[in-house]
């Protein structure tokens, strides 16, 4: 018996396949323990390097105020990353030189460049020429380190989906009147928004962890340094302060991962076509409120 994409699977293949299963869960479950093992042996699994995270002190005094620190950089970000990425993606395609050359430059440049650079730059910039304050330099060095890297690679990932899509859609609107920028902003970009959305989620992703770089070099107090803070205080804890660390980092991407997924159902479900058929009067109304820009 045949599938459409591959044959089914002979006896041997199973037997094959079920070797190969079983032995991936031995070597894995090996592993567990080789590691279960090691902690033990070095008494880093013993309750009293666990006990200060069951109870309040702990996330009140350092992870709270750290994980306050890495949302805050990271929303800031994507507020400015995100729109400003949208405007030198479309930047990108147009048709003016005078456009599309200086974006092309800002987002080659920019994206060249490691984030962690662009942090240190910001810091020397605000501390050499601002005013800024050395308490709140950090967080403006790692935010703009952020935007000016992420930025750019947003504004590459809108002009791929933009191009990605089909050219019939826009020949097809130019050709009920619509203008380019109407073209772009009614029909290309809703469109190419859903394809996107997956690349710029795991951009966000990116943000949210790239804000622990501002914590390693610049003195930022976010989520993992508040770690070290932590791992001195109570005392030889390193392994249980940055496991609590990492599955905070965890349940935070996976949350922002989780949630991208359902607005891209739901956008996929709204631009579902309802079958309607649009009569020449239609079509008429429709380029007449383009050529227009007022309501028929």
């Amino acid at each position: 018996m045949t599938s459409v994409l591959y044959d089914a699977q002979g006896p041997r293949a199973k037997r094959r396949n079920i070797v190969y299963t079983v032995s991936f869960i031995v070597a894995a479950a090996a592993v567990v323990w080789w590691v279960y093992a090691a902690l033990d042996e070095k008494h880093q699994l013993d309750w009293v390097l666990w006990k200060p995270f069951f109870s309040s002190e702990a996330y009140s005094t350092y992870i709270w105020p750290g994980l306050q620190n890495t949302l805050k950089a990271a929303a800031l970000a994507m507020i400015v990353a995100l729109p400003l990425g949208a405007v030198l993606g479309i930047a990108r395609l147009s048709d003016h030189v005078w456009v599309r050359v200086p974006a092309t430059v800002v987002v080659e440049f920019f994206r060249a460049i490691p984030v962690l650079v662009l942090m240190i730059f910001g810091n020397e910039l605000y501390s050499q020429y601002t005013d800024v304050s050395s308490d709140d330099r950090p967080l403006y060095a790692v935010v703009t380190g952020l935007v000016l890297y992420n930025a750019s690679v947003l504004a590459e990932i809108v002009r791929a989906g933009i191009l990605a899509l089909p050219k019939g859609q826009s020949e097809a609107a130019m050709a009920i009147g619509l203008r380019k920028n109407q073209v772009m902003r009614l029909i290309l970009l809703p469109q190419a928004v859903t394809a996107m959305l997956p690349a710029i989620v795991s951009q966000l992703v990116v943000i949210v962890k790239d804000t622990a770089l501002g914590g390693a070099v610049l003195t930022f107090p976010e989520l993992l340094a508040s770690a070290n803070t932590m791992s001195g205080y109570y005392g030889a804890n390193t392994i249980a302060s940055f496991t609590v660390v990492a599955v905070i980092f965890v349940v935070i991407n996976f949350s922002l991962t989780s949630f991208a997924g359902w607005l891209e159902r739901r956008l996929r479900r709204r631009k579902k076509s309802s079958g309607a058929v649009l009569g020449a009067q239609d079509v008429a109304d429709i380029a007449g409120t383009a050529s227009t820009g007022t309501a028929a």
